[in-house]
């Protein structure tokens, strides 16, 4: 009986035991399992395909201009001829040349031969020759530049005995040096085989100040011929100069001196009234910030005289004259902008025939030669490498730095 009770009892207590080892203890604390918000995936931003940038199409200047019935040309000099890359750019883009300074009274004048001969003696230079001859080889048309001009003239020719010592000469004795001083230039081109390939020569550069009154200060050419002497200038070359060859008179700022122009072309007439002068050369030392339209005003004043035109000297500066610019992307694309604008203007004249024009001239290939090489004027940098405004005097509007 008695162990009866105590297995009972036993059983009793391991039934308790089960029932609690099975129940939940409320009084726990869980802490609840919080799910990880999902990063958003950020969609990968696609790289644009850029647009390929389009490529000028291959133009050479010469072929442009010849359709308009046009030569095209740069200023020449030995150094230029003598770099292949140069010479061989100059063939390619451009169909004349002017020298730089070898024609000029300064580097063809022999003082000991004209003491020694009482009279003027011409002699062209080693540089004149290789580069006239340089032309003629490569078929390139030349520009003469200059017999009379204030500038780049030996002083010694002006005095008696070519002596600065002693006094000027009379009007007499310097017409008499003008005269043989012209018969030999071109009876010498003409001897030397050279006379063919030149169309145009500058008889008289410079000789007209910017209020329109003639350059008497520090012009030899005037103390000893007196103020007729650009007409005396124009009569002798007319007496010596072969028929293809223009005569021109030729001029800087001419925008400034359009009157003064039109004035001096009705004066240069023979006394039964026929005109001895062919031509009105513009120099074009232009900058990106001068009015066009004034510009034009004087081609057009100058054009209605019928007389031919020319672009002599074309270079368009950075900026303005009292405030020269830098090349940048923006200058460039103006300086582009300019070139296509003045160009094109011509060109609409030349072919409605509003303007006889036969020649356009650059002072300089590339920037780094340029005398204004700090205003980069030119439509090649210093590297050769084609700038817009090569783009603009060629007429590709849309490499000429303009934009939609």
């Amino acid at each position: 009986m008695k162990k009866t009770l105590i297995l009972c009892t036993a059983l009793l207590v391991l039934m308790c035991g089960i029932i609690g080892c099975g129940k939940k203890d409320n009084t726990s604390t869980v802490t609840p399992t919080v799910e990880a918000t999902p990063t958003a995936t950020e969609a990968p931003t696609a790289t644009p395909t850029p647009s390929p940038v389009p490529t000028p199409p291959e133009v050479y200047l010469r072929e442009l201009f010849a359709e308009h019935g046009m030569k095209v040309g740069t200023c020449l000099t030995t150094q230029m001829i003598n770099n292949k890359l140069m010479s061989e750019l100059i063939v390619e883009q451009y169909s004349s040349v002017t020298m730089e300074n070898s024609m000029k009274p300064d580097y063809i004048f022999n003082k000991e031969k004209s003491i020694e001969a009482g009279d003027l003696v011409v002699e062209f230079n080693t540089d004149m020759v290789q580069m006239l001859d340089w032309a003629k080889e490569n078929e390139m048309a030349v520009r003469g530049h200059t017999l009379v001009w204030y500038s780049q003239t030996p002083a010694w020719i002006f005095y008696e005995d070519f002596d600065q010592s002693k006094e000027l000469v009379s009007r007499e004795v310097m017409l008499a040096r003008l005269d043989s001083y012209m018969k030999q230039v071109f009876s010498m081109l003409e001897e030397q085989g050279y006379s063919d390939i030149i169309y145009a020569y500058d008889v008289v550069n410079e000789a007209i100040m910017e209020d329109g009154k003639l350059r008497m200060q520090m012009n030899n050419w005037y103390a000893t011929i007196g103020d007729d002497f650009i007409l005396q200038a124009f009569i002798t070359a007319n007496r010596y100069a072969p028929e293809n060859i223009a005569l021109f008179y030729n001029d800087y700022n001419e925008q400034f001196k359009t009157q003064a122009l039109v004035d001096l072309v009705k004066s240069l007439v023979d006394e039964d009234g026929n005109s001895l002068i062919d031509g009105i050369g513009f120099q074009a030392h232009l900058y990106t910030e001068d009015n066009l339209t004034t510009y034009f005003k004087t081609v057009d004043a100058l054009a209605e005289l019928g007389i031919t035109v020319e672009i002599t000297e074309l270079d368009v500066s950075l900026g303005a004259w009292q405030h020269e610019k830098r090349a940048n992307e923006e200058t460039l694309a103006e300086q582009g902008r300019y070139y296509y604008n003045l160009i094109n203007g011509i060109l609409e004249r030349k072919d409605s025939g509003k303007l006889n024009i036969d020649a356009l001239t650059f002072w300089g290939v590339s920037d780094g030669q340029s005398w204004r090489k700090s205003a980069s004027p030119l439509l090649y940098n210093s590297a050769f490498m084609k700038k817009p405004a090569f783009y603009g005097a060629a007429q590709l509007k849309d490499f000429a730095g303009f934009t939609e």
